[in-house]
């Protein structure tokens, strides 16, 4: 009796492809991502790439609504925690979860070439952003510093500012990490957003 062959199927090959491409797209950015380098890091010829992307703008997509649709899953698997621990996890997602010193998100990775990149592009990746801020502002809506302001208005307005100082500080010092090759850094950056949420 033949043993059975385990053959990819086109889902298989598609998921790999992403799983290839995050990796690439997270260490070389969306313009040093390169669908030969992509092909030979999956095992298939770059012309089999084209029958599941139509095109690298396709993938890219692809990419962004992948990461749109783990933060969400993520988020969930928080939610039950109290706000500080929300934030604190947030935090801890772009140090362990990207991997600080090694990768930078999908937004950083993008964010500098933004004039190279296609509007369909541009606008998934602008709902990704808005979607973690939407997210951010929610959970420090709750902190105990915003909900004391007597006003909905300026308890509106401190938690959107914070969930820009957070968005943006995290971003920063994955960057930062990035250059220099080290979560060290990353973890200086952010020491003092983690000792204000404690």
């Amino acid at each position: 009796m033949k043993p059975s062959i385990s053959r990819h199927t086109q889902t298989d090959t598609r998921a790999l492809i992403l799983k290839h491409a995050q990796a690439l797209l997270l260490t070389r950015s969306y313009l040093g991502l390169s669908f030969q380098d992509l092909a030979n890091h999956v095992g298939i010829r770059k012309a089999s790439l084209y029958h599941h992307f139509a095109s690298k703008e396709a993938l890219g997509i692809a990419l962004i609504d992948a990461t749109g649709a783990r933060f969400m899953h993520w988020a969930q698997s928080v939610q039950n925690s109290s706000a500080t621990t929300q934030l604190q996890a947030y935090v801890q997602m772009f140090r362990n979860g990207i991997g600080a010193g090694q990768k930078v998100c999908p937004i950083g990775a993008t964010a500098g070439e933004w004039d190279c990149l296609e509007p369909a592009l541009q606008d998934r990746i602008r709902q990704l952003h808005l979607s973690q801020l939407q997210w951010l502002t929610a959970t420090t809506l709750q902190l105990e510093s915003i909900t004391t302001l007597k006003s909905s208005a300026l308890r509106q307005h401190a938690a959107a500012a914070r969930a820009h100082l957070i968005n943006a500080l995290c971003q920063g010092a994955l960057l930062s990490a990035r250059l220099h090759a080290s979560a060290q850094v990353f973890d200086a950056a952010t020491t003092p957003l983690n000792d204000l949420l404690q």
